[in-house]
């Protein structure tokens, strides 16, 4: 059995580490590459990189500090924001990342997912959906956002979830705007639903508050990996001490 993965997420705005609500009111949250440091000693088996104003402002991705995460912390690096094409995929690839995630230049141009997969590989292109909830009868629908979480896009997220892997995506990096930051747990129907509907892993991200919120996203909601900020950040709990709650209750995790 495949095990599971606890990944912590650094939203980066202007060099510094922030955490929202529902992505707004942005609090600062401390140094990335320390941060990175610190997650890599707790065990942290993957680390997710969010340059959350790199599209929103037009610009790339931040390479520095990329580079200075890589080479200090050795774990599985998905870098994302503001990766518009080819190119930039393989600038974040050589500056040490091990995956790219990618959701609006998706969105806008779907051959994207298509061509990054075809340089290099399935396995190193996360597709990032951001979804809210837009309707809940006759059964729930959610929307994809894109330029984080500024613009609806009409799009369906569980139809974009499948078009995306059908392209080429090899993993899906699900965040719940309706949950972000709340700490009152992930949205499992929505984990669940997306889960179900590819046949790729899929990170839950957005609402992990107490370590049964993690435990509920990987049974309930059938992730493959569950995503935290704000308990690691503001050490609410520590990486270890997910996994040992984890780990008691049956939950294969690399301790």
């Amino acid at each position: 059995m495949l095990t599971k993965r606890i990944i912590p997420c650094l939203d980066v705005k202007d060099g510094k580490v922030v955490k929202g609500t529902s992505f707004v009111q942005l609090r600062d949250a401390g140094d990335p590459v320390a941060l990175s440091r610190q997650y890599y000693q707790q065990g942290a088996d993957e680390l997710i990189f969010l340059d959350i104003t790199a599209t929103p402002e037009g610009r790339d991705t931040v390479v520095d500090v990329i580079e200075s995460v890589s080479e200090q912390v050795f774990m599985p690096l998905t870098v994302g924001g503001g990766l518009r094409n080819v190119s930039d995929m393989r600038r974040m690839l050589q500056a040490g990342a091990d995956k790219v995630s990618i959701n609006t230049a998706a969105v806008l141009q779907p051959n994207l997912i298509r061509e990054g997969a075809a340089k290099f590989g399935s396995q190193c292109i996360v597709i990032a959906i951001d979804a809210k909830q837009v309707e809940d009868r006759p059964e729930p629908r959610w929307e994809v956002y894109i330029s984080s979480g500024q613009k609806p896009t009409g799009i369906n997220a569980v139809s974009w979830a499948k078009k995306s892997v059908a392209l080429g995506a090899g993993e899906v990096l699900l965040t719940s705007m309706d949950a972000d930051g709340h700490q009152a747990g992930y949205d499992i129907e929505l984990t669940h639903t997306i889960s179900e509907a590819v046949p790729v892993p899929v990170i839950a991200s957005g609402g992990a508050g107490v370590p049964e919120d993690l435990y509920l996203a990987l049974v309930k909601g059938k992730a493959d990996a569950v995503l935290a900020a704000s308990i690691f950040h503001y050490s609410t709990y520590s990486i270890g001490e997910i996994k040992k709650y984890l780990s008691e209750r049956g939950i294969p995790i690399r301790l």
